[in-house]
Formats: C-alpha cells, sequence, structure tokens
C-alpha cells in the first residue's frame, strides 16, 4: 500500500493524480490522504505541490470529462470531507480506465467512490449555492465593496467568477474570515487570491450612505414581517442559522 500524504489543496492532490500515474501505481493500493494517521505496512510519500503537474491534470480531466463534470470534481475538493482526496482519485480512475464519455463520468453511481464522489460535491455546491444568495457586500469609505463570509467548504473560488460577471466595474473584495482568504476584483480587471498572514480582520469604515441603507433594509424586512404568521423552524429550512452572522438584516 502507497499512502500519498496531500495537503488539503485542489493542487496537491492534482499533484498527487499526476504521481500515481507517472509511478504506474494500483489504484486498488494507493490512498490519498489528508491527514498524517498512520497505516500499517504502507509506503508514505509527501506530497509537494506542484503547480505545473496539477495543472495538467485539470487540463486533462475537463478534456476528458467535460467542463460540467470537472466543475463538480472541482467542487468536491472544495469540501471538508476528510476523504474526498481518496474519493476523487479512484472516481477519476475510474473514468478514465474505462474511457467515460464527456459529462457521463457520474452515471455509475453503483460505484462506491462515484457516489461518494457525487454527493460530496452536492453537498458543498449546495452550500455554495447559499452563499451566492446570502452573501452581502457594503460600501466602506473609499467606496470599495466589501463581503464578509465563513463558510464550511473553500467556496471563494467558486463566488469569485460568479460575483466578477455580475460586477465588472466594481472594486470589490470578499473576506473568507474561516481561512483568512481574501478575493479581490479590481473594476474592468481580472480578479485574484491574496492569503492574508494577520489573524484578525482588518478595521473597516463603512460609508455614510451605506450605514443608512442598512438601517433602512432592516427596518424594511422588520416592517413586512408579520408577527401572527412567524414560522421559525420554516426559517432555518430556508435561511440556515450559520449564515445570518454574515447578513447586515440580523
Amino acid at each position: 500500500m502507497t499512502v500519498y500524504r496531500c495537503d488539503d489543496s485542489l493542487e496537491s492532490i492534482f499533484t498527487a493524480i499526476y504521481l500515481s500515474y507517472e509511478e504506474n501505481r494500483d489504484a486498488e493500493d494507493t490512498y490519498l490522504a489528508l491527514d498524517d494517521n498512520p497505516m500499517l505496512f504502507a509506503e508514505d510519500v509527501r506530497i509537494q505541490t506542484d503547480p505545473a503537474r496539477a495543472v495538467k491534470v485539470m487540463r486533462t480531466l475537463e478534456r476528458r470529462f467535460g467542463e460540467d463534470d470537472y466543475l463538480k470534481i472541482c467542487t468536491a475538493l472544495a469540501s471538508t470531507d476528510s476523504e474526498k482526496a481518496q474519493a476523487v482519485y479512484r472516481t477519476v480512475v475510474k473514468g478514465l480506465d474505462e474511457r467515460c464519455a464527456r459529462g457521463h463520468l457520474f452515471d455509475n453511481l453503483a460505484d462506491r467512490y462515484v457516489m461518494q464522489t457525487f454527493s460530496i460535491a452536492r453537498k458543498a455546491g449546495r452550500e455554495i449555492g447559499y452563499l451566492r444568495e446570502f452573501l452581502r457586500f457594503q460600501e466602506l469609505e473609499n467606496g470599495i465593496l466589501y463581503a464578509r463570509i465563513g463558510p464550511k467548504c473553500n467556496a471563494l473560488t467558486f463566488l469569485m467568477p460568479h460575483f466578477a460577471d455580475r460586477l465588472p466595474i466594481e472594486n470589490f473584495v470578499i473576506y473568507d474570515s474561516i481561512r483568512n482568504i481574501f478575493g479581490i476584483h479590481p473594476a474592468r480587471q481580472q480578479w485574484y487570491l491574496f492569503f492574508g498572514e494577520d489573524e484578525e480582520e482588518p478595521e473597516l469604515r463603512f460609508s455614510e450612505d451605506e450605514m443608512q441603507y442598512q438601517e433602512l433594509f432592516r427596518h424594511f424586512c422588520r416592517t413586512i414581517s408579520i408577527k401572527e404568521r412567524e414560522n421559525k423552524k420554516l426559517q432555518r429550512n430556508l435561511l440556515p442559522l450559520r449564515f445570518r452572522e454574515y447578513m447586515i438584516e440580523f
């Protein structure tokens, strides 16, 4: 048994997949792990992330499986599931071995690893969908739009292109407070990620208009509510409590 010890990143896991083929490993005797828990009688291989190799895997997966299935793989790898690396690895191996047609990688849900990858991707995708709806931008004194999130999965790389497409002429920042990562979009330019070094969120000063609109929005939400028809259980189903910390109306 060979165990590839990966970092919790797409690039590291793709590097491990590349090495497994380069070293002609048997998939049945290969395991991709995200932790350092020892496995008896196993050869440990610590993965050094190689961007060039990772890009080759990215291009191969998108070419062979199609854009939609490649996106599902990336979504699965954005989750916090501890078994995602092995599930994706075995799903990729199966798809390549069986020469799976583009767009049909996840057809065989009877396969344990295909089903596991599909489920992980669906769960992470659901949270990303929530964030697209619940994310709130606030205007700073300098005119930059700022939003703060605290997602379970690593959703920032999925949110940035979504909002860059809708706010192309705006300077905006989305801050992942869990991972201390900033998604930065300069107006009319390409967005990028910045990994913060400080543990604390920078001090923010909102514009006067922003403070007024926040109060108006909260007043609007209170005004349209009907006390006699409050349904807390339904509210929690439609809007999980963990998102409310980052929404100005709460």
